[in-house]
């Protein structure tokens, strides 16, 4: 195996383990505030946004310009790719998200636990896509390691917030503590495989890593705006709505430390 596959691998599998682990507080607490999980998604949705930029984008760029490729267009037609992508598995795959009481997709007969479970897999795929091209990359000689490795764990903070937000709401559904856990931390179990399948990509085919990051950066801003910041802000009040847009800026201003200081 490349070790640009390996190691993404092995970066997929800590942050799957973040994801287990935030599940894993099922086992201490049967209900989290609302405004709590909503500044843990607000925070989880900032990591996300500066990940976009700081280790997707920004090096896509420069590794275009490079490549003697157009810079603009490389990376204004990979974001918005990377976005249509998501927003089609987004219309196509049944799931549900805790605020609505319909699920999206096609209609199904799976239960509500299994549409909750499939709402947060739903946006770990872009997660792996973006951590596999990070370090298919870096494995090729474009880009340091260091910012894959800056991407892997800032990914790998704001999972752990995600982890919660399944297995807590299945508990309140129900479900035992055991089976709350296994489906919060199943949600992150496609983020080693998307990540090998991008970093396989990434590694094959040199001249489109520049598309690639970007697609990875627009998938994840569509997550960003279309799950995570609408269910940060759902239910909260003006003052709270604030609060959330701060852990919103905090979870950019890691990110963005992370990618600069390992990048």
């Amino acid at each position: 195996m490349n070790n640009g596959v390996l190691m993404a691998f092995v970066a997929t599998l800590f942050t799957w383990g973040m994801t287990a682990l935030g599940a894993a507080l099922v086992f201490f607490f049967k209900s989290i505030r609302r405004d709590v999980l909503d500044g843990m998604m607000g925070f989880a949705a900032g990591v996300m946004i500066a990940a976009s930029f700081w280790s997707l984008l920004a090096p896509g760029i420069s590794l275009s310009e490079s490549l003697g490729q157009n810079a603009v267009l490389m990376a204004a037609s990979g974001f918005m790719v990377g976005g249509l992508f998501l927003f089609l598995v987004d219309k196509l795959l049944p799931h549900m998200h805790l605020q609505r009481q319909e699920p999206e997709g096609v209609k199904t007969s799976w239960s509500r636990s299994v549409l909750l479970v499939t709402a947060i897999t739903l946006h770990n795929i872009p997660e792996g896509l973006a951590i596999g091209v990070a370090f298919g990359a870096a494995a090729s000689g474009d880009t340091g390691f260091g910012g894959a490795i800056a991407l892997a764990i800032g990914i790998g903070l704001q999972n752990f917030p995600e982890g919660a937000a399944v297995s807590i709401p299945l508990r309140r559904e129900g479900l035992s503590r055991r089976k709350s856990f296994m489906y919060g931390q199943f949600s992150g179990v496609v983020e080693p495989i998307a990540a090998v399948i991008g970093a396989i990509l990434a590694i094959s085919i040199r001249g489109l890593l520049p598309f690639a990051l970007a697609f990875a950066a627009g998938a994840m801003i569509f997550v960003v705006v279309e799950e995570l910041i609408p269910e940060s802000q759902g239910k909260s009040g003006i003052r709270s709505s604030d609060l959330i847009s701060l852990f919103t800026m905090v979870g950019f201003v890691v990110m963005m430390i992370l990618d600069v200081a390992l990048g």
